[in-house]
């Protein structure tokens, strides 16, 4: 592939979760969160998106909520799960996506606040309207979705190369 080839990124924050007695990586979704999560998928559907890989953090939202918006898509990507989504920092969740092959044009992440909030804000250099202030005002809410564009590799992913063209969130 091209080093111009034509990328996507969705980003999606894991659902509402339930503050349990349970450790933090062991948080269930709560009701807000089963609710919204296949409402995300619904439209990730709806816009067309169909990525090809799914990087999904280990926490137990994490993964319920995949599951419930990975059944609102007509095909479903491999799905790999890594424990460094968990917690991961800006630096890091941009070293993972810079581990990403190239053969990937659509590569979707779930994971968590306040690192995904991060991601989409240091990535979009440039954003359709008011994408990039609607995102930022709202802080990137629970079941959020991000969409950024970009050409060329994922090892070239860095601040500010690409473009927000989308922005969802449940409960705007």
């Amino acid at each position: 592939m091209s080093v111009d080839t034509p990328r996507r990124l969705v980003l999606l924050r894991h659902g509402k979760a339930d503050w349990s007695d349970e450790n933090d990586h062991e948080r269930p979704l709560a009701e807000r969160g089963n609710k919204d999560a296949p409402v995300a998928g619904r439209w990730l559907a709806g816009a067309g998106v169909t990525p090809s890989l799914a990087l999904c953090s280990t926490a137990s939202r994490c993964r319920e909520t995949w599951k419930l918006v990975a059944d609102e898509l007509s095909q479903k990507p491999k799905t790999v799960y890594d424990e460094r989504l968990y917690e991961a920092s800006l630096g890091e969740l941009i070293a993972i996506l810079n581990e990403a092959s190239d053969d990937v044009d659509d590569l979707l992440l779930v994971g968590h606040n306040p690192g995904v909030h991060a991601l989409a804000d240091a990535l979009a250099g440039e954003a359709e309207g008011d994408l990039l202030a609607r995102m930022n005002r709202s802080g990137f809410p629970t079941s959020s979705l991000a969409v950024l564009t970009f050409n060329g590799s994922w090892r070239a992913v860095e601040h500010g190369v690409g473009r927000l063209v989308a922005y969802w969130s449940p409960h705007a």
